[in-house]
């Protein structure tokens, strides 16, 4: 009889499998290539909705028909820097205070009474910069405290700085930064589940109905010798609140909300800009999702033609 064979249970890639240590990610800005200069944006889910689409993709089956997706909101208040970062050699040496900074942000971090000014800076000594931006989440009504975050730029050294030059002190929306019709990848927390058994946690098979010792664990915790339990084993502990990215999400609208979405489930109403994403995104109502534009962008995503026609 052949020998029956299936994948292992839990992918290593994913591995420890404990909480977040904090809730927006860090982010390798440097593998990610934009159009536009700044790389990223802060937003909030909202929640989920169907929606219909009318279908002008090329070649499509349903070409020029009305399709039903599931799309999520999402919530972009502006945002504004806090800070501009000035690498060399990949180490940062020195760090700005933007201007005309929220008064939220002192439960966050102490801010200098005295500081430098952009300008006083000799930009020869640096090869890079980056810059520290906070939302300014109190226009939503869901807390006061913004979130802050590293945000990556596009282009040349001077490009960089004359964008954080331009930028310091305004505030910048999330139309400044995507666009319609564009793909974008969602970096969060997922949501948290506790403490799960080893069938929820890993996908391993029920025992058969007379097994001892319980149908829900696993049929072995391994071999004599080694003399220990791997960490290999599918065992219960800790699942959900990981940090996971959502590659290739198709941007279907965005722009002012002007009491468009209102009572959403969890939520309430969306105050300042929104998105709307084709698709599912990682994490509960509230959720801070770090959009930014999209890795690794495919051709079959990419050649999609969806118009928003209505929500439901």
């Amino acid at each position: 009889m052949v020998t029956r064979k299936s994948p292992r249970k839990g992918s290593l890639q994913f591995w420890p499998r404990k909480r977040a240590a904090k809730i927006l990610p860090t982010i390798n800005w440097d593998a990610i290539k934009s159009e536009k200069t700044l790389k990223g944006f802060i937003a909030y889910k909202a929640g989920m909705k169907s929606a219909y689409l009318d279908d002008s993709t090329e070649h499509s089956m349903t070409k020029g028909k009305k399709k039903v997706f599931p799309v999520t909101i999402l919530e972009c208040p502006s945002m504004k820097i806090f800070s501009v970062r000035l690498y060399k050699d990949g180490i940062v040496k020195t760090e700005i205070l933007g201007e005309g900074l929220d008064k939220e942000l002192k439960k966050l971090v102490k801010l200098p009474k005295t500081q430098k000014k952009l300008d006083s800076i000799k930009p020869e000594e640096y090869d890079d910069v980056r810059i520290i931006a906070y939302s300014q989440v109190k226009k939503t009504g869901l807390k006061k405290t913004p979130d802050i975050t590293e945000l990556g730029l596009n282009g040349t050294y001077e490009d960089k700085l004359a964008f954080a030059k331009e930028k310091i002190g305004k505030e910048i929306t999330v139309a400044d930064v995507f666009e319609s019709g564009q793909l974008v990848d969602l970096r969060g927390v997922t949501k948290g589940k506790g403490l799960q058994g080893p069938v929820k946690r890993f996908g391993i098979q029920l025992k058969n109905q007379k097994s001892e010792k319980g149908r829900r664990r696993p049929g072995s915790l391994g071999p004599w010798h080694p003399a220990r339990v791997t960490f290999r084993v599918p065992q219960a502990g800790q699942l959900g609140m990981f940090t996971r990215v959502v590659y290739n999400n198709k941007v279907l609208d965005l722009g002012k909300a002007e009491d468009k979405f209102k009572g959403i489930k969890n939520y309430g109403d969306i105050k300042t800009d929104y998105i709307i994403l084709e698709g599912s995104v990682q994490g509960p109502a509230k959720r801070q999702i770090v959009l930014t534009q999209a890795l690794r962008p495919t051709k079959k995503q990419l050649k999609k033609k969806h118009e928003l026609i209505e929500l439901r």
